[in-house]
C-alpha cells in the first residue's frame, strides 16, 4: 500500500478530528472549576486515543521505507499491540509483536492477545530479562535474523514520529482552557503536549505507574528526538505521582468505584489503565482546592477502552 492509501485508510476511518465535550456531572457543581474533555477515545473503535496518534506517522514512514512488516514490542495485555495488530492488517502489512514473559506462550491467549492473532500479528514471547533489551541493537539484530527485514516501533509508539502524532491534539481544540492534563504511561503523549503547549498554560501528567518522575527525562528525550520545534520556556510539566493506585495496571476498589460513578453520571466510559487514574486525581485535586475558582480544566481522553476486556477476565479468573 502506498504512503497515500495509508494515509487516507486512516483518515478514513476516523471520525474527523476528536470532539471536545463539557463534563456535566453533578459532582462537580459548586466547585468552581469546569472540566472539558479532549475525546481520543473516539477517532477510531479499535485504534483509538493516543495509540492512533502514536501508530500514524510511524506506519507511514514503514511504508515509505518499502517495509512490509511492522515489529513492536507491548506486554500481555497491551493496548499498542492490539491497536498496531488491527493497523497493520486494515493497511496491508503483516505485524510481529514481541511479547514480555515467555511463561506466557503455553498459556491459553488472553482476551487482548486473540485479538492481535486474529488481526494476523505473529506473536513471539520473550523471557523478561530479553524484554529489557527491546531498545538494544544487538537485540533488534537477533530479531532480524529470526524474522527477516522488519520496521520497528517501539514499546508504546514511544519515539519522535509518536510525538509527532500527538503533538496535534492541542491545535485540534478551539474552546478556551487554563490546564490541560494527561494521563502517562511512556511519556510520548506528554512529549507532544509540551510541544504545543500554548503560552502561559498549566501543564499536569498523572503517571499510571509507581515513581513516575523518571518521566520527565523521557518526555525531554522524545521532545529532543522529535524534531519537530523547540519548546516554550514557559511549557513546564508538572508531574503528579499521587494517583498510580498501586502501580502499572492495577486498580483498587476506590478507583473501580470512582470510574463506574463517574460514568453512570456522565456517560463517558473511562479505560481501566489511564484515564480513570487521572481523572480520579483531577476530582481529588478539585476537592482539596488545587485549582483557583473558574478554572477550565482540559483532560486528554487517551483511549485505551479495550483495557477494560483484560481487566474483567483477569477478575473472572480470580473468583
Amino acid at each position: 500500500m502506498k504512503e497515500v492509501e495509508l494515509i487516507d485508510y486512516i483518515k478514513g476511518h476516523r471520525d474527523s478530528i476528536s470532539p471536545v465535550q463539557e463534563v456535566q456531572d453533578v459532582a462537580l457543581e459548586g466547585s468552581g472549576v469546569r472540566i472539558v474533555m479532549k475525546r481520543d477515545d473516539l477517532i477510531h473503535p479499535v485504534i483509538s486515543g493516543n495509540k492512533w496518534r502514536k501508530l500514524r506517522y510511524n506506519l507511514s514512514e514503514a511504508v515509505m521505507q518499502d517495509h512490509h512488516t511492522v515489529l513492536t514490542f507491548g506486554g500481555a495485555f497491551s493496548n499498542h499491540i492490539a491497536a498496531t495488530a488491527h493497523a497493520c492488517h486494515s493497511a496491508g502489512l503483516d505485524s510481529i509483536g514481541i511479547i514480555r514473559g515467555d511463561e506466557l506462550k503455553d498459556d491459553e491467549l488472553n482476551v487482548t492477545l486473540r485479538q492481535a492473532k486474529q488481526s494476523g500479528m505473529d506473536l513471539h514471547f520473550v523471557s523478561r530479562e530479553a524484554y529489557r533489551r527491546k531498545a538494544e541493537p544487538d537485540f533488534l539484530e537477533e530479531l532480524k535474523a529470526l524474522h527477516g527485514r522488519f520496521y520497528a516501533v517501539p514499546e508504546g509508539g514511544a519515539n519522535g514520529l509518536g510525538v509527532k502524532g500527538c503533538a496535534e491534539i492541542l491545535p485540534e481544540v478551539d474552546e478556551s482552557y487554563d490546564v490541560v492534563c494527561c494521563a502517562a504511561g511512556t511519556g510520548t503523549t506528554l512529549a507532544g503536549l509540551r510541544l504545543s503547549l500554548p503560552e502561559g498554560k498549566r501543564f499536569l501528567g498523572f503517571p499510571a505507574l509507581k515513581g513516575g518522575d523518571f518521566l520527565m527525562d523521557d518526555v525531554e528525550r522524545l521532545v529532543a528526538e522529535s524534531r519537530l520545534r523547540t519548546v516554550s520556556p514557559s511549557a513546564s510539566l508538572e508531574l503528579i505521582n499521587d494517583y498510580h493506585f498501586g502501580g502499572y495496571a492495577k486498580m483498587t476498589p476506590e478507583l473501580w468505584a470512582f470510574t463506574q460513578s463517574f460514568q453512570q453520571r456522565t456517560d463517558i466510559p473511562l479505560d481501566p489503565i489511564y484515564t480513570s487514574k487521572m481523572m480520579f486525581g483531577i476530582y481529588d485535586l478539585i476537592g482539596r482546592g488545587h485549582f483557583s475558582n473558574g478554572t477550565v480544566i482540559l483532560a486528554i481522553h487517551t483511549g485505551g477502552l479495550q483495557g477494560w476486556l483484560g481487566m474483567d477476565e483477569r477478575r473472572r479468573a480470580a473468583v
